[in-house]
């Protein structure tokens, strides 16, 4: 019984994906074991590298519905108003009132006059202090809008070039980012890292993410602070208010509050136009994400619980209405943020009010 010869151990090359053997010698006689022992020598399979998969999963994922956020800034803060036969009914109805309200102040101004000059010089004097008022206050909004915009525009310009690794458009945008908040003395020492980082060797992702990191994670901390605050603050007033209307006015009235101090928190405190561009941006966020439905797992939470089920149906009341304020307030912080959630995980309900879910055995 003859024993078969192992396989000698051979060279090979890589070109690419492809594997190239070397050569052999020519053999006067070739056995059929010495031709299965070769084929089996160069078949070499292609094995899938998962490190590199989880890599590039890595540099092109975000921690937020990057998506969701876009479409709402572009639905608010970013609309521009087009034609329409409603603004133009809008626009006639307003322009109608404006000149019937300046004749109607000449008309006074002159009748004042004629019954004496110093009456006269009184009310023409306030007019005058009126307009200037109106348009320092016209300046404004439209300064506050202004910084909406920027605020917008400089998110979905950190998102596309983290999408794309471009590090020169990193480099730009951040120190855009740096500069929106060079009048918040707060911000100093994490503005003064930020620029340090600018002139090192660092890739834009990397450069993105340290930006976040550092300058607008200590703001994040903030916004959810006031999120939980006002989500208490809802969720013990309504539990404890006799009436229902009094819920109401309080529920909405701390949803103003706390989109506008959100907006103040990032850099872009809207005036009273820009305030109803960032409503709707907040409601086209509720709605593109789920809105009312804060997500079958918290309310699977709740009710598994029993906050909802074995207290009062007031207290239940107030627990409700406490998420939909801290569903409010997590919309408004997704669209005033300057920069997507990259390194830093987008906080959910649970995160920034844990008390809503909390249990009688803990609690105890």
């Amino acid at each position: 019984m003859t024993e078969q010869r192992r396989p000698r151990p051979r060279a090979f090359r890589l070109e690419g994906d492809q594997t190239v053997t070397a050569k052999t010698t020519p053999q006067a006689k070739t056995t059929p074991q010495a031709k299965s022992a070769s084929a089996s020598v160069e078949v070499v399979e292609a094995e899938f590298d998962v490190f590199a998969r989880e890599a590039a999963e890595f540099a092109d994922g975000m921690t937020g519905d990057e998506a969701a956020v876009e479409a709402a800034q572009a639905d608010g803060m970013l609309r521009r108003y087009v034609f329409s036969w409603g603004s133009v009914f809008l626009s006639a109805v307003s322009g109608l009132i404006s000149l019937a309200l300046s004749v109607w102040i000449w008309s006074f101004i002159e009748d004042l006059f004629r019954r004496s000059a110093i009456l006269g010089m009184v009310g023409l004097s306030l007019a005058g202090l009126a307009a200037v008022a109106a348009i320092i206050f016209i300046g404004r909004e439209f300064r506050a809008m202004g910084r909406q915009n920027r605020i917008a525009k400089l998110h979905a310009a950190l998102a596309e070039a983290h999408k794309s690794d471009d590090r020169k458009a990193a480099r730009e945008h951040v120190g855009e980012l740096c500069n929106l908040y060079d009048d918040r003395p707060d911000t100093g020492p994490a503005r003064a890292r930020v620029k340090d980082y600018l002139k090192q060797i660092i890739d834009g992702r990397d450069l993105i993410a340290l930006a976040e990191r550092n300058l607008v994670a200590p703001l994040d901390e903030v916004a959810r602070r006031e999120i939980a605050g006002a989500a208490k603050r809802v969720s013990v007033v309504t539990a404890i208010s006799p009436r229902a209307l009094l819920d109401v006015l309080f529920v909405v009235g701390q949803a103003i509050v706390l989109m506008r101090r959100i907006a103040e928190i990032y850099g872009g405190r809207p005036g009273l136009f820009g305030f109803f561009k960032l409503a709707r941006s907040v409601g086209a966020h509720l709605a593109i994400t789920g809105g009312m439905a804060v997500g079958d797992s918290l309310l699977q939470q709740a009710l598994g619980h029993g906050i909802a089920a074995r207290v009062s149906a007031k207290l239940g009341e107030g627990v409700l209405n406490g998420l939909l304020t801290a569903r409010v307030g997590l919309s408004a912080m997704a669209v005033c943020r300057p920069t997507p959630f990259i390194a830093e995980k987008q906080p959910g309900v649970s995160d920034v009010a844990p008390f809503l879910f909390r249990s009688d055995k803990t609690k105890s």
